[in-house]
């Protein structure tokens, strides 16, 4: 079974405007590893994402992207510092705990791609 073990998965994250979106990912932290053929290769220390120049009607207003981290409150602070949404016009929502057990908070990327920024949350007894 040692031999199916998955190493790793990205997703490929659409952006109509794609040189607003690498400088919108470059702004909130990530490292752009790599940039050719309409493809960017971000990270952020050991997980990553490709960034397509690639975007048809609709498709980034129905793609999701979750991050789980372990101080989502730490994030949240870290996405006001870094200004994105004054400087992209974005949106950022409050800190919230969900009935999943998660507290989160959601941010748009420029193309309309959601990120789900959260933490696992204690079930209270």
């Amino acid at each position: 079974m040692n031999s199916l073990q998955i190493s790793e998965i990205k997703a490929f994250v659409p952006a109509k405007d794609f040189a607003l979106s690498k400088s919108f990912y470059q702004a909130l932290g990530f490292t752009m590893g790599s940039d050719s053929d309409g493809i960017a290769y971000f990270h952020f220390c050991d997980v990553s994402f490709l960034l397509q120049d690639f975007c048809p009607a609709g498709f980034a207003e129905n793609f999701m992207m979750h991050i789980l981290v372990k101080d989502v409150q730490a994030w949240y602070d870290h996405v006001a510092k870094s200004q994105v949404a004054k400087t992209f016009g974005v949106r950022v929502t409050k800190l919230a705990i969900q009935p999943w057990h998660m507290k989160d908070f959601c941010l748009d990327d420029p193309s309309g791609v959601l990120w789900r920024i959260g933490q696992n949350w204690p079930v209270k007894a």
